[in-house]
């Protein structure tokens, strides 16, 4: 496979969506803002991002789901990767998001580490696993809490070290975007 086939699975379209919370963050730390940890968060999110991406792409095409799919072609179901390459991809950027993620613990308070394991169980069982939320419904709530409140206002939290109501006003706008995003895509 080559580098353009991993593109259309990474949706590059959708990554304004992981970029905008942390941009919003880092506008608000103003004085304190941190260079190195907002580059950090922008990891975090993207590699979240990419890697719900995949999974989404991995666990619909092996359900079936995105066989009769209006939109652009999804790598499993369009036949552009093995289910096997893409969940790699999926877990390949999900470690990439703990790395940055605890590197941010590390330097800032360590139960950011629960916020991360938390964040990636909820894109993988997205659409992954028994049952997913996804088709129940709570996708869009699920995009609301983790790609607006817990982006935006966790992207402040690491270079300012406290957490506004400015922060969490400011992240509702980045929640809405993403659910905006997620039901176009639906």
């Amino acid at each position: 496979m080559n580098f353009s086939t991993w593109l259309i699975g990474a949706r590059v379209k959708t990554l304004p969506a992981a970029l905008s919370p942390v941009l919003v963050g880092t506008a608000l730390a103003g004085n304190d803002r941190h260079w190195i940890r907002a580059f950090l968060a922008l990891v975090v999110s993207l590699s979240l991002q990419i890697a719900v991406n995949f999974a989404n792409d991995y666990s619909d095409g092996i359900r079936g789901t995105d066989d009769t799919r209006v939109g652009p072609t999804r790598l499993v179901a369009g036949g552009l990767a093995s289910a096997n390459a893409v969940k790699r991809a999926a877990m390949i950027c999900f470690l990439l998001a703990a790395i940055a993620g605890g590197l941010l613990a590390i330097q800032t308070s360590y139960w950011l580490i629960l916020v991360g394991l938390i964040a990636i169980a909820a894109a993988w069982f997205y659409t992954g696993g028994a049952n997913p939320y996804g088709y129940l419904g709570f996708g869009e709530i699920s995009v609301f809490i983790f790609f607006g409140l817990v982006a935006t206002m966790g992207t402040y939290y690491v270079q300012s070290e406290q957490v506004t109501l400015l922060s969490f006003i400011a992240a509702i706008p980045m929640g809405a975007l993403s659910c905006a995003i997620l039901m176009i895509n639906n």
